[in-house]
Order: structure tokens, then C-alpha cells, then sequence
């Protein structure tokens, strides 16, 4: 049976493959423990280790992570204070293409224009002697430089992920706007501890690139943290796993439901496979645009119930996390 890019429940395996704008005025709920920072590639030294590793064919070659979970996770928390963080605009924005219609979508290409096209992208790293991958997205952010992923994409079993860049905009092989390395990858408190899968989120803050920072060049989507549930959302990644080979951007949309098993996650009528984790959830997503804010990422999938992906519930440690990344 064919494993989807997430993670799974008891007898339930999942392929893996996961912040921030400060609103004045708002802090993340009490409830919430400040993220878990690593450093990455803090020198300009390692940042150049970083970008030389990641070689055409390193990219090409690199499989998604398996990630498995076999317990009930805690609840995410929540203020029930709802934020929203706008997009930012590229310098040179990508054409619109507003006779895209592509709602409800169960996987395929986007064939789309818009913003999506230079947010998204393929996340690289290496994981226990081998090279994965994942999926990420550029977000508004202070620092103009922060990435949202899954956890596991930036950590997994107990051990930080080396060698991680993120490829905006990556397609055929191709990295347009470049590889970006990760000076710092961070997750919350409750992924870094114990793999919750409530709160399978994680960020990345790049270093400049030629003198340039990541949402100066390729613009930042918005954010959405403590939104309702049963909204119409707008799924994208990089899937790697048959019968994906990485090389494009998919998407899925649909009405989102609630996880009634293990976890409190958003789920989604959906086949994209391993390799799509990480990938941003949007809502108030405008097609003709490619904009929208980013409300989950994709985190995983059981293994007995195909097709269908979920995402964390952005609350209040989502907030928090974005918090710590975007002032960094």
C-alpha cells in the first residue's frame, strides 16, 4: 500500500518530509512555551559548506523522510484570539492567472501563476547519513527571512537536520531564485520533546543570498493563527514519492475537516505523497493572485485511510514559534 507524506497512529506508518511577523500589540497566549532554536549554519564558512553540498544531482536524488507515530497527541492550545499576518509582494511579481479554476482538487500540478510559484519551495537536508527532502514556504516575517515547515523536516528521533537549504520556487531540477541555507532551524517545545503531532511545525531563518534577503527577492506569504475550522483551504508541495518525482509544484483544495482520531488537525481530500510535508495550507487563498495566509502545513497521513493529508491546528504555539523565528 502506498505511504503517504506524513505520519501515522497505532498501525498506521506515514512519510514526513515543516514562522513570523510581530503584530503590535499581540503576544502568543500564556499558554504557549517559546520554540526550540538550533543553531544551523551560523557562519559564513558553513553557509558556503551548505550551499556547495547541495549539488543538481544531490537535489534530484534526495527521498523523503518516513516518520511513524503510534500514541494520541495533546490538544493543541489556543487563545481564541484570531491573527492574521498579510502577504508581502515580490519586487517582480509572477503574472496572475485569473482563469484558473482549481476548486475542489484532490492532487495534481498548479498550473496557475501568482505568488505561490516563488513562495513555495523544496526544503534539502541531510538525515542520518543520506539526503532528504521536504517541503517549505517563505512568510511575511520581520527579519525578512523566515521559512515554515513541518517539525520533522527540521528535526527527527532526537536529532537536528544538517546541510538544510530551501530552494524557492524550485522546478525541473531547477532552484531559480536560488538555495537558501538556514543560519537557524527551530520547532515547538512539544515536537522537539516527544513528536507530537499536534504541533508538527517547524521554521528555518535563511541567510542573505548575494546580498539579498529571502522575501525581498521572492515576496512572503501571509499567516492565520487561531482560525476556525471547516474552511475552504488550498494545500501545496513537492511530493517525491511515486507516482511524484519532486519536480513540480502540486496542489489540492477542498472544504477542510477535523481530525477525529489521534490529533486535532485540519484534514484534506488529498494524494500528494512523501516529500510534500512541510508544504503550506492556505486559506483566503486567491488563485488568480497565488496569495494567501498560511493556516497548517503538511504534516501526515494514515496509512488505512488514503488520500487524505492533514495539518497541524495553527495556535498558540504556532504563534510563538513564528514569534521567536521572525525576530530572530
Amino acid at each position: 500500500m502506498r505511504r503517504h507524506p506524513r505520519t501515522t497512529a497505532a498501525a498506521a506508518t506515514v512519510l514526513l518530509a515543516a514562522c513570523s511577523l510581530a503584530v503590535p500589540g499581540l503576544t502568543a497566549g500564556a499558554s504557549a512555551l517559546p520554540a526550540t532554536e538550533h543553531a544551523a549554519a551560523p557562519t559564513a564558512a558553513a553557509q558556503q559548506r551548505v550551499a556547495e553540498f547541495w549539488t543538481p544531482e544531490r537535489m534530484r536524488s534526495a527521498t523523503p523522510l518516513d516518520v511513524t507515530a503510534d500514541r494520541p497527541a495533546d490538544a493543541p492550545r489556543s487563545t481564541g484570539r484570531h491573527t492574521t499576518v498579510a502577504p508581502t509582494p515580490a519586487p517582480a511579481p509572477t503574472p496572475a492567472h485569473p482563469s484558473v479554476r482549481s476548486f475542489p482538487q484532490a492532487g495534481g500540478p498548479w498550473t496557475g501563476g501568482g505568488a505561490v510559484l516563488k513562495t513555495s519551495g523544496r526544503v534539502f537536508f541531510t538525515f542520518q547519513g543520506r539526503t532528504a527532502s521536504c517541503s517549505g514556504d517563505a512568510v511575511t516575517s520581520g527579519n525578512h527571512s523566515t521559512v515554515i515547515t513541518a517539525g520533522h523536516c527540521v528535526k527527527y528521533q532526537g536529532s537536528w537536520h544538517t546541510n538544510w537549504t530551501f530552494a524557492p520556487g524550485y522546478h525541473d531540477g531547477q532552484a531559480p531564485y536560488g538555495t537558501w541555507t538556514a543560519t537557524k532551524t527551530l520547532s515547538t517545545p512539544q515536537w522537539t520533546a516527544s513528536e507530537d503531532m499536534n504541533n508538527d511545525i517547524g521554521a528555518a531563518v535563511v541567510a542573505p543570498l548575494d546580498g539579498k534577503q529571502l522575501t525581498d527577492v521572492v515576496g512572503g506569504q501571509g499567516l492565520d493563527f487561531n482560525g476556525a475550522y471547516g474552511r475552504a483551504m488550498y494545500s501545496f508541495g513537492f511530493p517525491a514519492a511515486s507516482p511524484y518525482d519532486g519536480t513540480k509544484l502540486i496542489h489540492c483544495s477542498g472544504t477542510a475537516t477535523k481530525d477525529f482520531l489521534l490529533t486535532k488537525d485540519h484534514g484534506l481530500s488529498c494524494n500528494m505523497t512523501g516529500g510534500s510535508s512541510g508544504g503550506p495550507w492556505f486559506t483566503s487563498f486567491d488563485e488568480s493572485t497565488g496569495t494567501g495566509l498560511q493556516a497548517s502545513v503538511n504534516s501526515f497521513g494514515y496509512t488505512f485511510l488514503p488520500n487524505t493529508m492533514f495539518g497541524p491546528y495553527f495556535g498558540d504555539e504556532a504563534k510563538a514559534l513564528y514569534d521567536t523565528a521572525q525576530n530572530t
